[in-house]
């Protein structure tokens, strides 16, 4: 038996829940699994009365910023994760937004951390950021040249993952913008920011280049 985490804003953002992904199972077809016991880890009760645990101790209100933050990230996260559904598993932009996940879940880690000292430190999960920033524009310019060129704005449609990766790019935004509003009121790593703002532009190109590549127009906005 393996137990994986997943990342859970009602939760607290970083609580590792237990899975079973795997069993011991006989050979035999007509053999029986064995059933569980004892209760699910999924549910812990803790957060009934609209508190959250953040990862490092202390608890906050579920509508906190901090909480607003790192959740809306995560749905990020799972954006990104429906919009690679429609991809090939194996192509390159699946094997570059399944990279970019993983930053997320470090992005969310280090939002979920809160406080000071030595568990703020040890949740400092996004590092060497200024290498994975100019990554992200790198992308930006390879792919924006691929795509036709910009004439006026348009409108977010294309194929399935085209158009998933514009919603994936507005949730981008929103969680950019809720991590702006929590720098007002704490300290968040500036680094964070600058990831997220080339994140949706890329999300932006990548969308462009994806409705291309499946012959899909683009349809254009228009004034009036």
């Amino acid at each position: 038996m393996n137990g994986v985490g997943v990342l859970s804003p009602d939760s607290g953002g970083l609580k590792t829940h237990a899975y079973i992904s795997a069993m011991a199972v006989s050979r035999k077809p007509t053999a029986k699994i064995a059933p569980r016991t004892g209760k699910s880890k999924l549910y812990t009760r803790t957060g009934d009365m609209g508190t959250t645990m953040l990862f490092g101790g202390g608890r906050l209100p579920k509508d906190h910023p901090r909480v607003e933050a790192y959740g809306t990230v995560d749905e990020l996260n799972s954006t990104l994760g429906v919009a690679l559904s429609f991809m090939p598993a194996r192509g390159v932009i699946a094997k570059t937004l399944s990279g970019i996940q993983n930053e997320l879940f470090n992005i969310g880690a280090e939002l979920a951390s809160g406080g000071k000292g030595k568990a703020a430190e040890k949740a400092r999960l996004f590092i060497g950021a200024e290498a994975k920033i100019a990554s992200l524009e790198t992308l930006i310019d390879e792919y924006d040249v691929k795509a036709p060129p910009l004439r006026t704005f348009i409108l977010p449609s294309g194929s399935q993952a085209g158009a998933m990766l514009h919603l994936c790019r507005t949730v981008c935004r929103r969680a950019e913008r809720q991590v702006v509003r929590l720098s007002h009121e704490e300290h968040v790593n500036p680094d964070i920011l600058s990831y997220l703002n080339r994140l949706s532009d890329l999300l932006f190109v990548l969308a462009r280049y994806v409705n291309r590549s499946a012959g899909k127009p683009e349809t254009e906005w228009r004034k009036g």
